[in-house]
């Protein structure tokens, strides 16, 4: 097989996979190790790919970050029972912070007015949804951010400073075990590390494709939230769990 369509095997399996070992792409391309390696190394020179131990994953743009459109389409499934887990930790009479994005957008549905919540969120859509089940709800004031419907800037960093929280949920673009938590935007990120700080207990909720991931800003350390995720494939776990408190969910 010549060297191109080995290239273009392996760049199609990380589409599909996001992550691809070695031995697959031998197994694949019925190449030697040595070939496979070579392979990886020419693709990651041409910034198609990144080599991890044992194989290589997808590059992923720092900055590049999908609108609320394209965002609701991706896992929904996931998300939904993601969303149930970590309502699961709100209890009656807690004052909750809810960060825009349409991972926690999951966890309203499973929310009730007899909850007598009170909740913050920088989210337009999330604060309408609350409203709809008569939820008390307070909308932070700043500049709107017109693909992620999320309110963010200075005014509303400073409108969340006013208030202290029992829980928060927030969203995350990637979790890596050294570069943290972190996320394509510096507005987005302030708001995120002022909800945790002024939270009595932090919650961030990333399916396992946000594993190994790193985006532009850095919101925290893996330490500084527990990890709502779902089940995640056993060498994964193993790397984490020295640092971080992961909640699974079985799908």
């Amino acid at each position: 097989m010549l060297a191109e369509e080995r290239h273009r095997i392996i760049l199609e399996l990380l589409k599909e996979r996001n992550v691809v070992k070695l031995q697959d792409i031998c197994e694949r391309t019925q190449c030697s190790e040595s070939s496979g390696r070579r392979d990886l190394q020419l693709l990651e020179e041409r910034g198609l790919l990144v080599r991890v131990h044992g194989g290589a994953k997808m590059k992923q743009p720092l900055q590049r970050e999908l609108d609320v459109m394209g965002k609701s389409t991706q896992n929904t499934q996931e998300k939904e029972s993601l969303g149930a887990k970590a309502a699961s930790y709100i209890q009656d009479d807690d004052v909750i912070y809810l960060d825009a994005g349409t991972s926690t957008i999951a966890i309203i549905p499973y929310l009730s007015e007899d909850q007598h919540l009170t909740v913050v969120t920088n989210g337009v859509e999330h604060a309408s949804l609350l409203a709809d089940k008569n939820i008390r709800t307070f909308l932070l004031g700043g500049r709107l951010k017109n693909t992620t419907k999320a309110i963010i800037g200075v005014e509303a960093a400073n409108d969340l400073k006013r208030f202290r929280f029992n829980k928060a949920f927030l969203g995350i673009n990637g979790v890596h075990e050294k570069y943290g938590l972190t996320t394509p935007d510096p507005d987005e990120a302030e708001i995120k590390r002022t909800a945790l700080e002024r939270s009595e207990k932090g919650y961030v909720i990333a399916d396992k494709s946000k594993f190994g991931y790193v985006s532009f800003v850095k919101v925290a350390d893996v330490t500084d939230a527990t990890i709502i995720t779902s089940t995640l494939p056993a060498s994964v776990a193993k790397q984490y769990s020295s640092q971080a408190t992961i909640q699974e969910v079985i799908l």
